[in-house]
């Protein structure tokens, strides 16, 4: 209703139609939130690209797309990537989609720079989460320098959002892979980044090398959470952070969760963290991926490629924007109800450009 279709395709075991309906459910009000024209969607296949050659995977992405194309357009359906989907996959898709097309158009986003990618896209996320905590403290009258915070997993999403939380004054402690955690109370910057991408790279996503390296503190097979910190961001998979963990993160005096990974914090966690102390949800906190991607939309279409700094402002006013549709519609007394806000704005959104336009 407020624009072409705009969501992920997976390829993981574990898609089914009623997953894929679920989360295009979800991502039609995450967009709704970004203000800018997106519908949603969502799509993939429950084939799994790992343990398979890259010749395996693209004549995959090549057959799927064979049928996909038909559906899909720049101003029909953008499909970017999800779980199992990078930009490997991004370029195989695209290039079959030229190929039966015979022509060059904004219909995939998460791009390569060099044909018609947007800058800042793998850091995004991580960026407008923390652009959205910033926001969250200015309305507590505080801010992000001398912050102390926990931030779990290493992809692109805690890479951003460590980035992020750095350059604004503020001190990331923790870092987590599937064998721990690692916790550096002298804080995770500068070459100590630079170190954990090359792990990554390496395609070893385990954090014990990086305690081994720098001399932090490695607790083996456990989540971040029990880090006396300020300020929390999951940034790693579906239901991270429990209940158990919620109350020990306040315990140690944890004031703020803003939650950065799709579902990171369990139905029980995310009521006990309204109650308790200020936190917001992934659909309102995570938006930033989603709105570079329609950036992306936006440069294809006039065929310009932004530089960083001007895609970087448009991502901070929207992040800001979100904040705002979720405290107008959230605000209870002197506090904000997050969850409520951002799944009230999202909806009416959506719901006035139905009726408006006579689809309901």
């Amino acid at each position: 209703a407020i624009g072409p279709y705009k969501g992920g395709l997976r390829f993981h075991p574990t898609v089914t139609l009623s997953v894929l309906k679920f989360l295009g459910f979800e991502q039609t009000f995450k967009n709704s939130l970004t203000t800018l024209p997106m519908g949603g969607g969502k799509g993939g296949s429950d084939f799994s690209p790992k343990g398979k050659s890259d010749n395996e995977i693209m004549r995959f992405c090549q057959s799927f797309m064979s049928e996909l194309y038909r559906h899909i357009g720049p101003n029909t359906d953008v499909p970017a990537g999800d779980i199992g989907v990078g930009g490997r996959e991004i370029g195989f898709l695209f290039g079959q989609y030229k190929r039966l097309k015979n022509e060059f158009t904004g219909v995939l986003t998460g791009k390569g720079i060099g044909w018609g990618g947007s800058l800042i896209r793998p850091e995004a996320t991580g960026f407008g989460s923390v652009y959205f905590v910033q926001h969250m403290l200015a309305n507590l009258g505080k801010e992000i320098e001398g912050k102390v915070f926990s931030v779990s997993g290493f992809g692109n999403v805690a890479w951003g959002a460590i980035m992020k939380i750095n350059e604004l004054g503020g001190k990331v402690v923790t870092i987590s892979g599937p064998d721990g955690y690692i916790y550096d109370a002298d804080g995770i910057k500068g070459e100590k980044v630079d170190y954990l991408l090359e792990l990554r790279a390496s395609n070893n996503d385990v954090v014990q090398p990086y305690a081994e390296e720098f001399g932090a503190q490695f607790v083996a097979a456990k989540k971040p959470w029990e880090c006396a910190v300020d300020i929390a961001i999951p940034c790693a998979t579906e239901n991270e952070l429990t209940l158990e963990d919620a109350k020990t993160l306040v315990k140690n005096g944890c004031f703020l969760v803003a939650e950065t990974s799709n579902m990171g914090c369990t139905a029980e966690a995310v009521n006990y963290l309204t109650e308790a102390i200020s936190f917001a949800p992934g659909k309102a906190v995570n938006a930033g991926g989603v709105a570079v991607s329609g950036l992306e939309m936006s440069q294809n279409s006039i065929r310009m490629n932004w530089p960083k700094e001007e895609v970087d402002m448009y991502l901070h006013r929207i992040m800001k924007e979100i904040h705002d549709t979720c405290v107008k519609y959230g605000k209870r007394g002197d506090k904000v109800n997050y969850v409520v806000g951002a799944n009230v704005g999202g909806f009416v959104k959506v719901a006035d450009a139905m009726l408006a336009q006579g689809i309901v």
